[in-house]
């Protein structure tokens, strides 16, 4: 689909095109174009890349997707790839792509499975014409901070699920269910992390050493982005550091629970242990057994099973073990 098809000149709008007079409008040194697609068919790439000169290679990861972030260079063209992070209608991670063709004096970009709008990116960069006056390089690197500007509200709602799940994992009964939410968070975590580690070491080609020629007006600001960047990906490190311990405290709980229980099993059996072995006693190695030849016996027995069994409870109460 078709969002919008723009002539640039001088950082100010000129008009919207139809796309077969984009041709004539980047045949002119002074014009810049720019086109935004959503989830584009073959015949539509095909189109651009007739208009543009696009490379096949490139063409072909853009149709198929599901690529790694990454930056690539064909010739005077860049072809960057970057994950979107958003939730779904039902609160689901959803991981969808924006693919990026930049040139001379074009920019491409093609959003696939993302139901973000890129519409914020064109109003900033059409409210600063200074800006967009470095041409294609600032429109990519507009569109590259606002991916990753919408990491950090996601990130930091991972951040407090993890403090609430942590708040849970000393109430008795809830070990089972800490465990399952906590490696559903670490799975999250990881899904954000596998976006964002290339995307970091593609964006430091950008701005480190030789650089794009497209790219070569616009330095800072992808050294901007790298740095933003290199933040997510350290609080990244550490929720999946944090989670990893609390998963062992969890473990850790689980087995004093289990522990105590052991001990309540072992005072109880101890305790009814004592009861049967009066019994067995006095029930088979007397003569005179309770009940037969002995007129209290009995009762003796009983109350001495009684008292015993209760020391034991006592002992094991200040113990810790009931």
């Amino acid at each position: 689909m078709l969002i919008n098809c723009v002539a640039y000149q001088d950082g100010k709008k000129l008009a919207d095109i139809n796309v077969e007079d984009i041709d004539a409008y980047v045949s002119r040194p002074e014009c810049m174009v720019w086109v935004a697609l959503r989830d584009a068919t073959d015949e539509e790439l095909a189109s651009m890349q007739h208009e543009f000169g696009l490379h096949d290679l490139a063409v072909e990861d853009a149709r198929h997707g599901h690529q790694r972030p990454k930056v690539e260079e064909y010739g005077d063209t860049l072809f960057v790839t970057m994950h979107t992070v958003e939730l779904n209608a039902i609160d689901e991670l959803h991981v969808g792509e924006v693919n990026v063709f930049a040139g001379r004096n074009f920019v491409l970009s093609v959003r696939n499975r993302s139901q973000h709008s890129m519409a914020s990116v064109r109003e900033r960069a059409e409210r600063e014409p200074h800006l967009l006056r470095l041409g294609a390089g600032f429109i990519l690197y507009a569109l590259l901070d606002a991916v990753v500007d919408r990491y950090f509200p996601y990130i930091e709602s991972l951040e407090n699920e993890l403090e609430g799940i942590e708040g849970q994992i000393f109430l008795r009964g809830n070990a089972r269910h800490n465990v399952q939410q906590l490696y559903n968070l670490k799975q999250r975590v990881m899904t954000v992390k596998h976006a964002v580690t290339p995307l970091m070491e593609a964006t430091s080609k950008l701005w480190s050493g030789r650089v794009p020629a497209v790219c070569e007006g616009s330095r800072e600001y992808f050294r901007d982005v790298y740095d933003h960047l290199i933040r997510i990906n350290s609080t990244l490190d550490t929720l999946r550091d944090t989670i990893g311990t609390a998963i062992q405290v969890n473990l850790s709980m689980v087995t004093i629970e289990e522990s105590e229980n052991s001990k309540r099993l072992a005072a109880w059996a101890g305790i009814f242990a004592v009861a049967t072995a009066f019994a067995g006693i006095w029930g088979m190695n007397f003569e005179a057994m309770p009940e037969l030849k002995w007129k209290y016996g009995y009762p003796m027995a009983l109350g001495l099973i009684v008292v015993a069994c209760a020391l034991l409870y006592r002992r094991f109460k200040r113990m810790g073990w009931l």
